[in-house]
């Protein structure tokens, strides 16, 4: 008969926000074959929601764009160049962890299109099957 486990052998559970940040790493890391070079300088980044700026009024964005799932933000002065990816948007779209994994890939590969100037297809070729 085993005894209690001990702490140090329970794994530590991951929190909502370490688990979507593990999302946008896989999404990174499925780009880096083909644009290591390209994404050598970018910082990723996860924040929780868009800044008020990104979202304008609240009737103007009933009937205008959808709540953005990121930004590309080109390199400035000393300021690398950035992706960044909202958590709380992309969560509440997804049903389950298999298609928050496919929401974040894409809006990545948005991202990432936006900042290189290209289209997301020529980023990752499997983009236009799921759209």
């Amino acid at each position: 008969m085993r005894g209690p486990i001990a702490p140090s052998h329970v794994p530590i559970a991951r929190s909502r926000s370490e688990r979507f940040d593990d999302l946008v790493l896989d999404a990174v890391d499925r780009l880096k074959p083909r644009w290591s070079k390209q994404l050598a300088s970018v910082e990723f980044v996860v924040e929780d929601v868009p800044p008020l700026s990104e979202l304008g009024d609240g009737p103007e964005r009933v009937g205008g764009e959808p709540i953005p799932f990121g930004r590309a933000e080109a390199a400035s002065g000393s300021d690398p160049a950035s992706v960044v990816v909202y958590r709380r948007p992309l969560e509440a779209r997804a049903r389950d962890r298999d298609q928050l994994g496919a929401y974040v890939h894409d809006a990545v590969v948005e991202q990432v299109a936006s900042l290189l100037g290209l289209s997301p297809e020529t980023i990752d070729p499997g983009y236009d099957d799921r759209h």
